[in-house]
């Protein structure tokens, strides 16, 4: 079992998260709640995640007097990963407006429950200094790693995951192909079950976002 004090995995204690998270996997909140508590949770959940972010110093001026502060020093690319992942992206864009965003689409195999890419337009190489990839749930943890093996061979200098929810053994996986990645998720749920659905979960992260018919006990 993992615990949420594991190296790479980083559960939000913060109790305006606790309390969102809640809600958002409550069976009663409808989609266009479902999508402002996405988007409450990621901007929450960047916060804790960029709290290292190194800065420079920038001289400026107020109405009054020049002036100096700081500015984030380093290149951020946001990779939304298909298609749940698009819930998260404009909030990670206000919060980090100078951002790039690219996207990746996997899906899970339903009988093998492996991740199976259909779409990547990254260009050929990362420009970027600090990869964030966003992707609400962390079930297998399958679409995860493949996706952050995408982005390692792609050249990204360094990866950080943000979600809402993940199952231990989802982190287990990430921590061993993967142990550089810092895990940013608001709740480490109990299991995955037989077919490989985080309980208790939220159901599937895609068909409450946007309102399509839900399967029932589903995980993105």
């Amino acid at each position: 079992m993992v615990e949420s004090g594991a190296m790479n995995l980083h559960v939000s204690t913060h109790p305006l998260v606790r309390h969102k998270i809640r809600l958002l996997a409550d069976e009663r909140t409808d989609a266009k709640l479902f999508r402002e508590l996405v988007s409450e949770l990621t901007t929450l959940l960047l916060y804790e995640a960029t709290t290292d972010l190194p800065v420079r110093p920038v001289a400026y001026q107020t109405p009054l007097e020049a002036t100096e502060g700081e500015e984030i020093a380093v290149r951020i690319g946001l990779v939304p990963v298909l298609r749940a992942g698009l819930g998260m992206e404009e909030a990670a864009l206000t919060a980090l407006p100078g951002s790039q965003v690219w996207h990746l689409g996997l899906y899970r195999d339903e009988t093998t429950h492996r991740p199976v890419s259909y779409y990547n337009r990254l260009p050929e190489t990362c420009p970027d200094d600090l990869v964030i990839l966003l992707d609400p749930m962390l079930a297998t943890g399958g679409s995860a790693a493949a996706a952050a093996q995408t982005l390692v061979e792609w050249g990204a200098p360094r990866i950080i995951y943000v979600g809402m929810i993940a199952a231990p053994e989802g982190v287990e996986l990430m921590r061993r192909e993967h142990p550089d990645v810092a895990i940013h998720v608001a709740r480490l749920d109990r299991q995955l079950d037989a077919n490989a659905f985080i309980r208790p979960g939220l159901g599937d992260a895609g068909d409450r976002m946007f309102g399509t018919v839900p399967e029932e006990h589903a995980s993105e």
